[in-house]
């Protein structure tokens, strides 16, 4: 694990999927983040790339090629060099390799960096395509914050609070639905916040992810018991999922921001067709972040 400090926060990330693992906020003793209980979820925080969600068939294509490929891509799975570190920011490098060319046929380098400042984290992301041609892919999000956020609580009485870029609350929020293959149907679900929340009903997960799409929201956090915001989630990502496994009362929700999706049970495309996919040229960086605000 490598330790990142500040004045307010403690955070552990793992070398392996450079993978936020923990995150304490040390004057309030608050622990933000899931802690991989696999009779849950044995994840935290991993990082999706180069794919997000699922792919039809469980295989793409580029050209008349077919490549396997499994859920949210592989770079969670493998394990990443630390390039640089201080007391509050450290970045993590992956690169393409013989293994991974057999799956994904693009030369990259993927940078995964986190910051501390004050009570919030940055998390950035940086794909530079080091192939000789242009490259396509996805990146995501998939932290898992506590619900509640002290064991024992009851989820149902917390919220989940939805606002545009500039904090304004929507009075609905429009769904992408999910078909019982992990793929994106063309069905949609309408849901109604009051004054910015949606509660968290036994069934609101009942059809596995809410997938906001269309840059509905970019502000997403969790309310406590009392309706006190105690984490959010600042995103420029023009998709977000909300997550928690249906019907095994989860104390935890992910809030993930994507640059991606999984396929649509209608796709017949290839890799570069693929909806909300990323293009690079050569030599070409892609830079992105969000921010984990903490309350």
């Amino acid at each position: 694990m490598i330790r990142l400090e500040n004045e307010l926060l403690q955070a552990e990330i793992s070398l392996h999927g450079a993978e936020l693992r923990s995150l304490v906020r040390k004057d309030k003793g608050t622990s933000y983040l899931w802690y991989a209980d696999p009779k849950f979820w044995g994840r935290t925080s991993p990082v999706l790339f180069p794919f997000v969600g699922s792919v039809k068939d469980k295989v793409y294509r580029v050209g008349e090629t077919v490549y396997p490929m499994g859920q949210h891509g592989f770079a969670r799975d493998r394990d990443f060099t630390l390039i640089s570190q201080s007391s509050s920011c450290a970045w993590f490098a992956l690169e393409s390799d013989e293994e991974s060319l057999k799956v994904y046929p693009c030369r990259f380098r993927l940078e995964i960096g986190y910051q501390l400042y004050g009570g919030s984290v940055r998390v950035m992301w940086r794909v530079t395509n080091t192939d000789d041609k242009t490259i396509h892919f996805s990146i995501g999000a998939h932290p898992a914050f506590m619900c509640p956020p002290v064991e024992g609580g009851d989820q149902t009485a917390c919220c989940v609070t939805c606002y545009d870029k500039d904090g304004v609350s929507p009075q609905t929020i429009k769904s992408h639905m999910l078909g019982t293959k992990g793929l994106v149907i063309d069905e949609w679900r309408e849901l109604s916040l009051k004054n910015g929340c949606l509660p968290i009903t036994e069934d609101l997960f009942a059809r596995d992810a809410l997938v906001l799409e269309n840059s509905q929201v970019q502000q997403v956090g969790l309310t406590d018991e009392k309706g006190n915001e105690y984490i959010r989630l600042k995103f420029d990502a023009p998709l977000v999922g909300i997550w928690s496994p249906p019907g095994k009362k989860a104390p935890f929700v992910c809030i993930e921001p994507w640059y991606g999706r999984c396929d649509a049970e209608s796709f017949q495309g290839e890799l570069k067709d693929r909806e909300w996919g990323n293009t690079l040229e050569c030599g070409g960086v892609f830079d992105v972040s969000y921010e984990i605000i903490t309350g």
